[in-house]
């Protein structure tokens, strides 16, 4: 049976990716927390430099008071001179340096005023970064406030951005190698399997798994091979067993065949002499005369099914002329008035004596079991020649549909006395012969509808290639489709 492929690799790239999922998030995490810890650390580290250089700075600048304007100038040229930029509010604000005068937050001047060490800091984006740690000059009211450059600390902290992410590219791309390694170890045993399932699909029973080691897959591999052995063992012993009936088949039928021949020729004469007979002997005589024939047509049924499974029938293909052909087989069966034939004019490459008999059964199950208008069409569907036969009888129950082609299942065995059971599997299996395809849909109390469909230029390469150990749906030989009239 046919099933959907599915990709090899889909499942391997499925545990890659969930590995460096898995790897991706956890390393961004730590690098992303160690960022923000370490970042924050340095920022501290910066202010708490900045604030006691401040604190220093503040008593250094006590030994220019009292300020003047003098002084006031001498303290900012003081400051500047030994790389302090420094910013003095004493009334106005007057920077040591006209590149850095930043301006004062409320917030900052405000702390500062109330006799604390406040701080600020530039926006990210300002250049460069400055620190403001300001406060009061002991003894004064004059503010004073110490710029700090902060561009190296940013810079610094830039670079292990950049560490960080490197490495946590580099933890993804050996997550993503060591994921995809582990996944293809991981699930090559898988792979094997598979292999080995599709193997035992297309009939190489020997097929095996190697059992390495002693995990899980080791126990999976002697299971697998457990049931290949018994799968194998049941499908040789199912496989012997439909030969012997194959055999069975056919002997019985060759050995009934000469007695059963002269029973019909000794049935003939009497039924040519059965008005010579004593009146309470003619019924007993019908009888005998009726079992004979239909005895005859079940031998003859019988070879025709031993034939098919030993592979001995090959189709002749020749142009037929599938209307012709259709009206023929019902005028010659004397069906005319009860079975009414339409159709296109198409003509079918394949072989005229097969397609007959398939006909004829499809038809002659429709008169001995069917009931209502009886109609056989046949039509052209694009490279298809499909054949229909109705009636509108009871119909074949939802139960019996499955098993309607099997050999010798009849749907109802009061209605089984015209046929042998075999009818339909000859069908199947002569349609199966022609490359065709044979099926009905049925309700009951609504008529029986069976159609053939055949490939209007012949059979393709293999499908008349009789297969004696099962037909091409999977049916064994020995259970075949088979008739239902």
């Amino acid at each position: 049976m046919a099933g959907r492929a599915v990709s090899p690799g889909r499942l391997r790239r499925r545990l890659t990716i969930a590995f460096v999922l898995v790897a991706g998030v956890s390393a961004g995490l730590l690098a992303g927390g160690t960022g923000l810890l370490l970042r924050q650390s340095w920022w501290d580290a910066s202010l708490h430099q900045a604030a006691a250089d401040a604190r220093y700075q503040l008593v250094l600048a006590g030994q220019f008071l009292p300020l003047t304007e003098q002084r006031s100038t001498e303290l900012l040229t003081s400051f500047e001179g030994s790389g302090r930029h420094v910013v003095l509010v004493d009334g106005s604000t007057r920077p040591s340096h006209p590149a850095y005068a930043p301006t004062l937050g409320g917030q900052l001047r405000t702390a500062v005023a109330a006799g604390h060490l406040g701080y600020q800091r530039s926006a990210p984006a300002h250049r460069p970064r400055l620190l403001v740690v300001g406060g009061r000059i002991p003894g004064s009211t004059a503010e004073l406030y110490v710029l700090t450059d902060e561009d190296d600390v940013a810079a610094d902290l830039d670079q292990l951005r950049t560490a960080l992410l490197a490495g946590w590219v580099l933890v993804v791309l050996l997550a993503a190698g060591v994921g995809h390694a582990l996944a293809r170890r991981t699930l090559e045993p898988v792979g094997r399997a598979s292999r080995a399932a599709r193997a035992l699909t297309e009939g190489l029973l020997a097929t095996r798994l190697p059992v390495r080691g002693r995990d899980e897959f080791s126990d999976w591999a002697a299971s697998f091979n457990e049931m290949a052995e018994a799968l194998e063992s049941k499908i040789a012993a199912l496989s012997a067993a439909q030969a012997r009936e194959r055999r069975f088949t056919a002997d019985v039928a060759h050995e009934l065949r000469t007695p059963v021949t002269a029973l019909v020729a000794a049935a003939s004469l009497l039924g040519e002499h059965l008005d010579r007979l004593p009146d309470d002997a003619r019924p007993a005589a019908r009888l005998l005369v009726g079992d004979v024939v239909r005895l005859r047509r079940l031998v003859e049924d019988l070879m025709e099914i031993s034939r098919l499974d030993a592979g001995q029938e090959r189709p002749s293909i020749e142009p037929v002329d599938a209307p012709t052909l259709l009206r023929g087989i019902v005028a010659a069966r004397g069906w005319t008035q009860r079975v009414l034939v339409s159709g296109d004019p198409v003509t079918v490459r394949t072989d005229a004596r097969r397609l007959e008999r398939v006909l004829a059964n499809l038809v002659a199950n429709a008169v001995e079991h069917g009931g209502g208008a009886i109609t056989a069409t046949v039509t052209g569907a694009g490279p298809l020649v499909v054949f229909e036969v109705t009636d509108e009888g009871p119909g074949i129950p939802a139960e019996h549909l499955p098993r309607v082609f099997d050999r010798f299942h009849k749907v109802d065995p009061s209605r089984s006395a015209p046929g042998s059971g075999l009818g339909l599997a000859i069908a199947r299996e002569h349609a199966t012969l022609l490359g065709g395809a044979l099926s009905v849909r049925s309700e009951p109390d609504a008529g029986a509808r069976f159609r053939l469909e055949l490939p209007a230029h012949g059979p393709h390469v293999g499908d008349s290639a009789h297969r004696p150990d099962g037909d091409r749906n999977g049916h064994p030989a020995g259970t075949a489709p088979g008739g239902a009239g």
